[in-house]
């Protein structure tokens, strides 16, 4: 008898579903991410093997680079906008609607208030230049960090308080940054850092 003849198949396979689930995975991970503020420097935070996360909302960022400068970043916006009024109060400087709407879309700051006006006319490209070279004053003969601290305290009750500091960073000068807020009574503040790998018992 002759060899009955198996129709071949064809081996393509239909890749459409596929295609369909990666868009839908990449859309809800585009969704639900969420992405990391820019940092006005770089900082490498010391180890510890704490797994305390830090709330996302209501957070005042206090970075210190490993030169002592400190910066500063809000997470609200409308918190930001409230905390530039009230320093520019208690400093006697006026602020315009335009400088305070680029103060509102700025993620960290740290310049001297009285430099605050001509930081604010500069475009972002000049602004991340200054803004490296500077820091909000934290010395015992003119301590604006403590101000800023208080004025955004009396706008968000609610704020925590979260210290970002380079492993390189003199103690001194965080011990400084400490102290300012225990100054204003703000004795409650959290310490980022990175996690550190324990090895596994044998």
């Amino acid at each position: 008898m002759p060899k009955v003849k198996v129709k071949r198949k064809s081996t393509r396979i239909d890749m459409t579903a596929m295609s369909d689930v990666t868009v839908l995975l990449l859309t809800f991970f585009m969704l639900t991410s969420t992405f990391i503020q820019k940092e006005p420097v770089m900082v490498t935070t010391p180890s510890s093997v704490s797994e305390i996360k830090i709330p996302e909302v209501n957070m005042l960022q206090v970075l210190v680079d490993p030169h002592g400068r400190v910066f500063l970043s809000l997470d609200k916006q409308e918190d930001r906008v409230a905390v530039l009024r009230a320093m520019g109060e208690e400093y006697s400087i006026e602020f315009t609607p335009e400088e305070i709407n680029k103060f509102k879309l700025a993620t960290s700051f740290g310049v001297p208030i009285q430099q605050m006006k001509s930081f604010l006319a500069l475009n972002s490209e000049e602004q991340d230049k200054v803004l490296i070279t500077k820091g909000i004053p934290c010395d015992s003969t003119n301590n604006q960090f403590k101000s800023w601290v208080s004025q955004a305290r009396r706008q968000n009750n609610d704020l925590r308080i979260a210290i970002k500091a380079d492993q390189a960073t003199p103690y001194p000068m965080i011990k400084n940054v400490m102290s300012s807020l225990q100054e204003i009574r703000e004795n409650r503040y959290n310490l980022i850092t990175s996690l550190k790998t324990v090895p596994a018992d044998m």
